[in-house]
């Protein structure tokens, strides 16, 4: 049996193009991000089989917990991924919470307790503060998944963590950036939200680097929440202050779009053999464009399709099986845009 979830979770990560489910289409990015809401799917897909309802054909009912789905690409296609797999048509009755905000988040969560949900399925804002109300899920019998991200909390009060490892994604682009070899390094080190596991990973490792190396300096270090706008902001006040640098480490891709948008804006050249490395995080498909052009000049992958993962848990536990493996850990690349190449964008672009 761990043979058999082990080739599942192997074949999931290229299998991004061939899910089939029932819709749930996303609005484009905005700029700020909405307060916790819930909402259930609705759209079907006619020839799905409800393959995970019960012997009396009961739906499972499951609540979602999500940051808000606008807040970046990898997360629109997060949240859509996740609408595509648990819905009706698959046997699921799920509603979905979304909230860039541990506190929504969890009065999201002890709503879905309340209403007596079989599943809780959870991407925290922040890894702290979680274990009321998990263990109210576990006095009631709730199962719960963790997913995308981490928690500081017991694991005995969770099923299963299908994740991404952040501290290693952090540590590839690191190690990929000081492979280099610049004589100096000045970063403008912009931030994701604070406290997320995204943000502990990916600033970890820097971080830890020029703590260690007389020639890594950060120039600035803040956080624009994932907002590409606010990252802009924040390298045009670098410029203006005729602050020196060569390094953009943004932790993710909407924040190395607005922090290039402020390089262009004061015609400062970037990308390979210019005068500014540019870094982003998770794959979006624009962006790994961005590398092909070499405009830009790493990206790290962070794989959002974990709800085929998911749903072949729940099928087990179902089933009355255990689960062999507790944490899942995502096979994860970072891309050099030295090396690149279409087929590339075309199998990781998201």
């Amino acid at each position: 049996m761990k043979k058999k979830l082990l080739s599942a979770i192997m074949s999931v990560a290229m299998a991004a193009t061939l899910l089939v489910g029932c819709g749930g289409s996303t609005a484009p990015a905005t700029e700020t991000a909405a307060p916790a809401t819930t909402e259930t799917t609705e759209e079907k897909t006619e020839t799905a089989a409800p393959a995970t309802e019960d012997a009396g054909g009961k739906l499972i009912k499951v609540g979602i917990i999500n940051n808000d789905p606008n807040e970046s690409g990898y997360r629109t296609a997060n949240d859509k991924d996740l609408k595509a797999t648990f819905c009706e048509a698959n046997g699921y009755d799920a509603q979905f919470a979304y909230s860039l905000k541990n506190d929504e988040q969890i009065a999201a969560a002890q709503k879905f307790v309340q209403d007596g949900v079989d599943y809780l399925l959870l991407s925290a804002a922040d890894t702290a503060g979680w274990d009321s109300v998990l263990k109210d899920a576990q006095n009631e019998g709730i199962k719960v998944i963790l997913f995308d991200r981490t928690i500081d909390a017991d694991p005995s009060l969770y099923e299963a963590s299908i994740v991404s490892d952040m501290a290693k994604e952090g540590e590839t682009a690191v190690t990929w950036l000081a492979g280099q070899n610049l004589s100096e390094y000045n970063v403008i080190h912009i931030q994701g939200v604070m406290g997320s596991a995204a943000q502990k990973g990916r600033s970890g490792a820097l971080d830890s680097k020029v703590a260690a190396e007389a020639n890594w300096n950060i120039v600035t270090q803040q956080t624009a929440e994932w907002n590409a706008d606010n990252a802009q902001q924040i390298v045009q006040s670098v410029i203006d202050a005729g602050t020196p640098f060569n390094v953009i480490y943004a932790e993710n891709d909407d924040m190395a779009k607005g922090a290039v948008a402020a390089l262009d804006k004061a015609n400062i050249s970037h990308g390979v053999g210019k005068d500014v490395i540019v870094m982003g995080f998770d794959c979006n498909k624009w962006a790994l464009e961005e590398l092909l052009a070499q405009n830009w000049n790493y990206d790290g992958q962070c794989n959002p399709f974990q709800s085929s993962y998911i749903d072949e848990i729940i099928k087990k536990l179902e089933a009355g099986e255990s689960i062999p493996e507790k944490t899942i850990i995502m096979d994860e690349k970072g891309f050099d845009a030295s090396t690149i190449t279409q087929e590339d964008v075309d199998n990781y672009g998201i």
